[in-house]
């Protein structure tokens, strides 16, 4: 069924207006993310908008949230003052299921461990409007492109491969809750414009070649921060190959490169996929504005002349890749990883092939592996390393079982997880005691592979592949495995070589399935009461932060200085920490705990200074925050890469952390800064980070003068007596400043509504 088909349609209705008014301010031929854009701006089109420079409010047309997010951010909307979400929401939820022993049995025990904050999520979604997905309906955002996405949508969603839905050919861009509540309570939601990166797909995939190995080899030449405040634009002959899913994948994985969204031209793929999901009303809608859907022909004929950088990938010479370990862009093509690993001293035995998770859990995802898998059977190999399937979604689920691709890998001893994240994010009962588990190596299919990212252990080595070259690596059970070129020992002592994958892009006999998952709002939910317990450890209600005053920011002490890579699973751990995920002050006692100190190289181990003594990075500030002193984190680049989960920013801000100096941010999070009214701030001279001491006290000097585009100057007090001076950049507008001296820019929703 087609949600929201009103919404839809006049959306697209008013489509040939704003492209027409857009294409004549800008005075010249648009690329299909500018057509989005453009269409979303709220107010006038009047000017052509500055990229990289132009605050601009937009209206999306949607909110989807997780719920491992959801409550933060319903929490915060609850103090909106609002009756009703003012667009389309939804609750999904799937983080919260550890995959441990198998569906049914891992579903059951998450229901009862969870019916505290499952209730509160379908309570507080009756109550205000929004659509509930219930445990084991999917992951978020294979649920969202099944049932929501459209071409030419702009969604934003509380989770980072909310991106996902780009692959529908939406503008859909992950955000921390307090975005989502401008939203719902029916404001306009900031970005700063996006500059554009075109990817243009020459030739066509082949053998064992899969659109995961496109964004892998994406990864890799631009970085995990390569795509910072840019759309990535992908067109070309290759695109239109490539299936709906298979482009979804693509987008899915544009959040390890740091990128806003990414994004296809509507196709038939796109069609194809809209109709198989029971959704003809919105192709048929999306095919009478398709040419609204999709760039200007000028711009893909002269890709140079548009945007901002362009890359160019040609399908048919492209090869399987592995990327990892501990970061998602280190990039390895299949046949010269022995030598690599043995350099690196990666284990190359391979203990789990996983295949799953929001990039790669669609129909197509697991018949193509599965006929890897079924070649195991045929061919009496045995497989060497253990097997994880965790379907994107019941319909995905029920469908695959329907067809006989579940049972072909319950054949090899696999473990078929609930609908839900799992391993992906740390809920993963693997180990009981993860922190002294052994060095090994596994495979999957998901987005990113960070250091006790799956299973909390620091000694895996996980490496990103697409479904298929994780099943034909899991049957092998060596990470430097080749299927193009290698030869199997099956149990007859014959040498065996893997065929080429093969697979559907849709199911055909249709999708199918008995129960969805979805649960319906009341349709008036004045009536309804959120009860959260007074003495709950899971959820507690919020109280609004006090604005943080110029005299605070004087004899602030350094919490920590964080070395190298620091993202949100280092500064907000999930794994176990996730049941806190509703409760801010008892999560905050995994603040920063991941982070490294730069001045003994450990983690959750840093100097009070009230003391003198060494403890644990809450620890430490929770007694500065009892004798009334703020606090400044240091970092380096990149600061909050990964996962968007604004709980890395409110608790330092519950804890009592004023400022965080970096040398560069990932966007989200300094955004989720600036929304709970804290310094997001850089290093003029990132060299600056090296004049920073164990023992300092830092004066913000000029902060009574803080204005757009004007630098702050911080002097830096060292333990001897001596001073630097340093001068620090923001990226504050005038409304984002106005979110600091109110304490929140939830504290200034609320002053508005009221």
């Amino acid at each position: 069924m087609t949600f929201d088909i009103n919404m839809i349609k006049e959306r697209y209705a008013q489509f040939p207006d704003r492209v027409a008014k857009a294409r004549k301010v800008v005075g010249k031929p648009l690329t299909l993310s500018e057509k989005i854009l453009y269409a979303h701006v709220d107010g006038e089109i009047d000017k052509p908008l500055k990229r990289g420079e132009d605050y601009v409010d937009f209206n999306p047309d949607r909110v989807a949230m997780q719920d491992a997010t959801a409550q933060m951010a319903l929490l915060q909307f609850m103090q909106a003052g609002k009756s009703k979400v003012a667009v389309p929401s939804t609750v999904h939820a799937d983080h919260l299921i550890q995959a441990k022993v198998g569906a049914t049995k891992d579903l059951t025990i998450a229901n009862e461990a969870n019916k505290e904050v499952y209730d509160f999520l379908s309570t507080v979604s009756d109550k205000y409007g929004i659509g509930f997905w219930k445990p084991g309906a999917g992951i978020i955002h294979q649920v969202v492109l099944e049932n929501y996405a459209f071409p030419g949508g702009m969604m934003i969603g509380t989770d980072s491969h909310t991106v996902n839905a780009a692959g529908l050919g939406m503008i859909a861009i992950g955000v921390g809750g307090a975005d989502a509540v401008d939203v719902m309570a029916g404001m306009p939601w900031e970005l700063k414009f996006p500059k554009l990166i075109g990817v243009k797909l020459t030739g066509k995939l082949n053998g064992w070649t899969s659109a995961k190995d496109i964004i892998l080899k994406v990864a890799g030449i631009l970085t995990v921060k390569g795509g910072t405040g840019c759309v990535v634009e992908y067109f070309g002959e290759g695109a239109t190959h490539l299936s709906c899913t298979g482009k979804g994948t693509i987008c899915n994985m544009g959040a390890e490169i740091g990128a806003t969204t990414s994004t296809f031209g509507y196709d038939e793929s796109m069609e194809r996929y809209l109709r198989a999901t029971d959704r003809e009303d919105v192709a048929d809608a999306a095919n009478a504005v398709k040419e609204y859907l999709t760039a200007d022909p000028e711009v893909y004929a002269n890709p140079e002349d548009y945007f901002d950088q362009v890359i160019e990938i040609n399908l048919s010479e492209l090869m399987p890749l592995l990327n990892g370990p501990f970061t998602p862009d280190l990039a390895t093509e299949v046949g010269t990883m022995t030598d690599k690993a043995t350099e690196n001293g990666w284990p190359l035995a391979v203990e789990w092939g996983l295949i799953g998770s929001c990039t790669n859990s669609s129909y197509e995802d697991l018949s193509r592996a599965s006929s890897i898998a079924q070649q195991a059977l045929d061919k009496k190999l045995k497989t060497k390393a253990e097997f994880g399937i965790n379907p994107g979604s019941e319909q995905v689920r029920y469908t695959t079982e329907r067809d006989g691709i579940l049972e072909i890998f319950e054949k090899l001893d696999a473990k078929i997880f609930t609908n839900a994240c799992g391993p992906c994010i740390g809920q993963w009962g693997r180990y009981e005691d993860p922190k002294n588990a052994p060095k090994n190596s596994i495979v999957h299919s998901f987005n990113r592979n960070f250091a006790k990212r799956a299973d909390g252990n620091p000694n895996t080595h996980a490496f990103v592949a697409s479904p298929e070259m994780t099943a034909a690596i899991a049957i092998a059970g060596r990470l430097d495995f080749n299927p193009l070129t290698d030869k199997l020992i099956n149990e007859d002592g014959e040498e065996v070589m893997l065929d080429e994958p093969t697979g559907w892009e849709l199911p055909p006999k249709g999708f199918e399935v008995k129960d969805n998952g979805y649960v319906d709002p009341v349709e008036d939910g004045s009536g309804v009461e959120v009860v959260v317990a007074p003495d709950s450890e899971r959820l507690q209600l919020l109280e609004p932060f006090e604005p943080i005053t110029p005299e605070s920011l004087q004899g602030m002490k350094l919490l920590i200085k964080a070395f190298g890579k620091c993202t949100t699973d280092h500064i907000s751990m999930a794994g176990p920490w996730l049941r806190f995920r509703g409760h801010l002050d008892n999560i905050a006692n995994n603040t920063l705990i991941g982070a490294v100190n730069a001045f003994n190289q450990k983690t959750n181990f840093v100097k009070n200074q009230l003391t003198g003594e060494y403890g644990g990075v809450p620890d430490a500030q929770r007694a500065y925050k009892k004798a009334g002193i703020k606090t400044i984190v240091v970092g380096d680049h990149n600061y909050g890469e990964g996962s968007s989960r604004e709980h890395a920013a409110m608790q330092p801000r519950h804890l009592g952390v004023a400022a965080v100096l970096v040398k560069s941010f990932a966007r989200i999070h300094e955004t989720n800064l600036k929304k709970q009214g804290m310094l997001a701030l850089t290093f003029v001279n990132e060299n600056d980070y090296d004049l920073i001491q164990e023992d300092d006290t830092f004066n913000f000097l000029d902060i009574d003068a803080f204005a757009p585009d004007k630098p702050l100057t911080i002097e830096i007090v060292h333990t001897d007596g001596s001073k630097d001076t340093i001068k620090v950049n923001h990226s504050y507008n005038n409304a984002q400043i106005k979110w600091f001296n109110e304490g929140s820019a939830l504290n200034l929703i609320k002053k508005e509504n009221a």
